[in-house]
């Protein structure tokens, strides 16, 4: 479980997150949702220890993953942030194989070879590994990374907006092998995803923030509600079912 506990960020005198306190369950999808500026992925980068908080803690399984080692941290959880950029030419193997780093400190042992060759698998990527980084299109290279942090087989994995340049078929495809990775490899998978109703389709539970605060969570059939959509994104949601599944659609 993920438990943070009063957390706040601050830049000067500019409070961008919080106080926020809440839990997230072991396994399962859970998605984090809310407006432009809500304060998402300063939340989502101090649960991975990408940044620090201005107060307040996070525990992951009991682990207090700010003053962890770093390799235990690593061996915990995986994060893949919203910016990647490397600069160095690299092919899409050299890159799902940089997630093993915290197991075999750049040495690659049979283990990590085949956990490797199971996250390019799973993202279909087994005719691209070869390829560079640079010959690929940008939904392929964000295949690439999120392969990348599923390599680093840690049981709750971190995600900040993974549905980052992709079409509507791409889309669909990797929210279905995050909710497999949920299912199957029994990961705990958090993500930040704008379009809520992708979240409902194949996430267990959202936490929705605005103003840098929780505004609202729980399971979907609590968070897909017009009146807590319309609170938390301000603007008119209405609700629609379709084929038993729970629709938000926005209007003016």
């Amino acid at each position: 479980m993920i438990e943070f506990t009063d957390l706040t960020k601050s830049y000067g005198d500019h409070t961008v997150l919080g106080p926020v306190s809440g839990r997230i369950p072991a396994g399962g999808v859970t998605s984090l949702v809310g407006p432009n500026g809500a304060g998402k992925s300063t939340l989502l980068t101090i649960i991975g220890r990408l940044a620090e908080p201005t107060s307040g803690t996070v525990t992951v399984d009991g682990l207090d993953i700010h003053r962890a080692k770093s390799p235990e941290v690593a061996r915990t959880l995986s994060i893949l942030r919203q910016e990647n950029h490397f600069t160095a030419r690299v092919t899409v193997r050299d890159l799902v194989s940089f997630g093993r780093f915290p197991h075999s400190r750049g040495r690659l042992t049979p283990e990590c070879v085949a956990k490797v060759d199971e996250a390019l698998d799973f993202l279909h990527l087994g005719d691209l590994q070869h390829r560079y980084l640079d010959q690929l299109s940008g939904g392929q290279r964000q295949r690439a990374y999120v392969a990348m942090v599923l390599a680093q087989d840690t049981r709750y994995v971190l995600l900040d907006e993974p549905l980052n340049n992709l079409d509507m078929k791409h889309s669909v495809r990797m929210m279905s092998q995050l909710r497999r990775a949920a299912d199957e490899l029994g990961k705990t998978v958090v993500l930040i995803v704008h379009d809520i109703n992708f979240a409902a389709a194949y996430s267990d539970r959202v936490i929705a923030l605005r103003d840098g605060r929780v505004a609202a969570s729980g399971p979907i059939d609590a968070m897909m509600r017009a009146d807590v959509l319309s609170e938390v994104f301000d603007t008119p949601v209405r609700i629609h079912e379709i084929d038993g599944r729970r629709t938000a659609v926005y209007y003016r």
